[in-house]
């Protein structure tokens, strides 16, 4: 990964995904005991980063391999981001979803236009899957961060917080799964803004980058671990986010299922923005773990608000009041 590649990457996207606001909320720097800047990248098309990446990998093929179609394997957010950037294209895609993904995922894909072939998330390998579907019907199988390109086109998230806030120096907490928009925006911001470090959250049990970052080495998470954060569930960092994340990142930060979801009650009262529990959890740690957190700013990038409607009720019923 380059600068050079980073910049493509950008240049790709220039026209095509939105520029997203960094918002703030008094309330919010109340409860945070410093101010609160927040990346609404739920805002992005298909509501979550994963369009940059997504666009940003299927722009970067050449013609032939596009047309003869696109797979991807994804609990949502990137089998949506790829399913339109498809689209935009013109051509096909097959995406390999988790059977029990929420039900507003997988009907969004299926509206952008994929066929979607779903599996076990608890009992099956999703890559082992895309991987043998990708050779079988001769697609070009787009990973979900594990991926030059894609890694790139997330970075394009970073350069937006670096030309705002170049100058600026503390921590930048982002939701983590495989390492995708963290390393991306890592790159980005070691170039451009090299006061703001990068600190990668998860769900409690679902911390594998944290762990990993702790012991220098890729860790998995155990196989009957569960969370609602299923945007960012994933079982390690990736072979090339997680060299990345370890040159370039802050210390992990893991915040409760229950604190995702006070976060995104709060972001919808004080922003009035909605978020997805994995979409969430950055602004979690930077409300509910501040001795964690260094700097009179902080940063949180909102990953995702595609959030099924039962969950989102119930983060309201339970912490709507703040």
């Amino acid at each position: 990964m380059t600068p050079d590649a980073i910049d493509a990457a950008a240049r790709r996207l220039q026209g095509h995904a939105r520029r997203t606001p960094l918002l703030s909320a008094p309330l919010l720097d109340e409860v945070a005991g410093r101010r609160v800047l927040v990346k609404a990248e739920c805002l992005q098309l298909t509501g979550s980063f994963k369009f940059r990446g997504a666009f940003s990998a299927i722009s970067a093929m050449d013609e032939t391999t596009r047309n003869r179609g696109i797979l991807a394997y994804s609990s949502g957010n990137h089998a949506q981001g790829v399913a339109l950037a498809a689209r935009m294209h013109g051509v096909p895609a097959t995406i390999v979803m988790p059977a029990d993904a929420p039900a507003t995922k997988l009907a969004n894909t299926r509206a952008y236009g994929a066929e979607i072939v779903t599996y076990d998330r608890h009992a099956e390998d999703r890559e082992a899957i895309g991987e043998t579907m990708a050779r079988d019907r001769g697609l070009t199988l787009v990973r979900p961060y594990d991926e030059p390109d894609v890694i790139a086109g997330q970075a394009s998230c970073g350069i937006e917080i670096a030309e705002e806030l170049g100058d600026a120096t503390g921590d930048v907490l982002v939701c983590c799964g495989g390492g995708g928009l963290t390393s991306g925006i890592a790159l980005a911001l070691a170039e451009r803004a090299p006061g703001l470090r990068v600190r990668p959250v998860e769900p409690r049990g679902f911390d594998d980058t944290a762990r990993s970052l702790a012991a220098g080495e890729i860790l998995r998470n155990a196989p009957d671990a569960r969370s609602i954060c299923d945007a960012i569930v994933t079982p390690a960092p990736g072979q090339l986010t997680f060299p990345i994340m370890k040159r370039h990142c802050g210390p992990g930060i893991a915040v409760t299922d229950d604190e995702a979801l006070h976060a995104m009650a709060l972001a919808f009262a004080r922003l009035k923005i909605v978020l997805e529990p994995g979409g969430a959890v950055a602004l979690a740690a930077a409300l509910f773990h501040g001795g964690e957190v260094a700097g009179d700013t902080v940063v949180c990038v909102a990953s995702g608000g595609n959030v099924d409607p039962a969950t989102f009720r119930a983060a309201l019923e339970r912490f709507g009041d703040g």
